[in-house]
C-alpha cells in the first residue's frame, strides 16, 4: 500500500487564515496584539526605548520636579473650586455619587489633574522622537511579516453597492478641532474626574479620528484617494469605531498612554495586512462583490471635511460614473 504523504503546509495556512478571520471579525483585538508584540518582540521595543529614552527620562524628571513643587497648590485649587461645587461636578469631599473611596477625593481629583499634566511634560520632550518610534514600529511590523511595497495593491471596491457617503449636521458644527477641543476639554471636564468614565467618555468621541490617523500610512501605501478613504471606512465603520475606541481608551491612560501609542499603530499594521490579504482576494477574483442591505442613503460616521460630502453623491455611493471604477 502507497503511503499516505501529509501536507502539513495546508492546514497550517488553513488555521492561519482562521485566525484571521477571527481578528477580522472583532477589530479590537488588534490593539492587543499590538501590545503583546511591542512588549515581546526585541525588533519593535529597543528602537523605540531607544529613540525615546533621553526624552522620556528628562521629561520624568522635569514632571516630577512639578508634581513636587504644584501638588499642594492643586490639591487647595481641588477643594476650593471642584469639591465645593459638587454641583457642578459631582464631587464631595467624602463621596462620588454617594459611593465612598478607599481614598480622598480631593486626592484622587489632585492626582488626577497632576498626571495629564506630567503626560503633557513628558510628550512635549518626546514628541519627535515618539513620531519617528512610531512611523518605524509600522515599517517593522510589515517587514516582519515579508512584505515589501509591492504588497499594497490598488484599492478594489469590495461592496457591489458602495454605500453613500453624507455628512451628518452634527459632525458639521462638533467635527472640526474646535467643536472636538469644546467637547473633549469643557463638557467632559467633570466626568474626568470619575474613575475611568472620563477615559471611556474621551474615547467613544475620538474613536473614529483616531482609527483613521492609525490606518494613515495604510492608505498611503495604496495610494487611495479621499473618495476611497472615505468609501473604505463607511463600509466599515462600527470597525473602526470599535478599534478606534479601543485604542483612544489605551492612549488616554495617563503616562502609559504614551507608550500605547505606538502599541497601536504596530496593532493597526496587523491590522492593514489582513484587511490587504482580503483585497488581494476581491483583486484575483477569489472574492466576489456582494450586495449589501443599506436602505435610505446612511449618514456617515466618518468625518467628510474633506472627502466632498457637500456634493450630491449618486445612488451606489459615486459622484459620478467617472469614479466608479474607484
Amino acid at each position: 500500500m502507497a503511503a499516505v504523504t501529509s501536507t502539513p503546509s495546508t492546514p497550517s495556512r488553513t488555521s492561519r487564515d482562521e485566525l484571521r478571520q477571527k481578528r477580522l471579525n472583532f477589530p479590537p483585538s488588534y490593539v492587543a496584539v499590538g501590545v503583546y508584540r511591542l512588549f515581546t518582540d526585541k525588533a519593535l521595543y529597543v528602537p523605540a526605548w531607544d529613540k525615546c529614552r533621553h526624552g522620556v527620562l528628562r521629561g520624568a524628571a522635569v514632571g516630577l520636579g512639578w508634581g513636587l513643587l504644584t501638588f499642594n497648590v492643586q490639591r487647595k485649587y481641588v477643594e476650593i473650586f471642584l469639591v465645593n461645587s459638587p454641583r457642578v461636578t459631582g464631587l464631595s469631599h467624602d463621596t462620588i455619587y454617594g459611593y465612598k473611596l478607599p481614598f480622598t477625593v480631593t486626592t484622587y481629583a489632585t492626582i488626577l489633574l497632576l498626571s495629564s499634566q506630567i503626560t503633557n511634560i513628558i510628550r512635549f520632550f518626546v514628541s519627535k522622537n515618539i513620531r519617528i518610534a512610531r512611523t518605524r514600529a509600522w515599517d517593522q511590523t510589515v517587514q516582519s511579516r515579508g512584505k515589501g511595497p509591492e504588497f499594497w495593491v490598488p484599492y478594489v471596491e469590495e461592496w457591489a453597492n458602495p454605500p453613500p457617503i453624507t455628512k451628518r449636521t452634527w459632525q458639521k458644527w462638533v467635527g472640526g478641532f474646535f467643536g472636538r477641543f469644546f467637547v473633549r476639554r469643557v463638557l467632559l471636564l467633570p466626568l474626568n474626574f470619575y474613575p475611568f468614565v472620563g477615559i471611556a467618555a474621551g474615547a467613544y468621541f475620538k474613536a473614529i479620528g483616531t482609527a483613521r490617523y492609525l490606518h494613515q500610512q495604510y492608505f498611503a501605501a495604496k495610494k487611495m484617494t479621499a473618495d476611497q478613504v472615505a468609501v473604505f471606512m463607511e463600509e466599515r465603520k462600527w470597525d473602526y469605531r470599535s478599534f478606534g475606541f479601543a485604542a483612544a481608551l489605551l492612549e488616554s491612560v495617563p503616562i502609559l498612554g504614551l507608550v500605547f501609542t505606538v502599541s497601536n499603530r504596530v496593532g493597526a499594521a496587523m491590522w492593514a495586512h489582513d484587511l490587504e490579504k482580503r483585497q488581494h482576494g476581491f483583486a484575483s477574483g477569489e472574492l466576489k462583490p456582494e450586495f449589501h442591505v443599506i436602505g435610505q442613503p446612511q449618514e456617515t460616521s466618518v468625518e467628510m471635511q474633506t472627502f466632498g460630502a457637500d456634493k450630491k453623491v449618486a445612488p451606489g455611493g459615486w459622484k459620478d460614473e467617472s469614479t466608479k471604477s474607484l
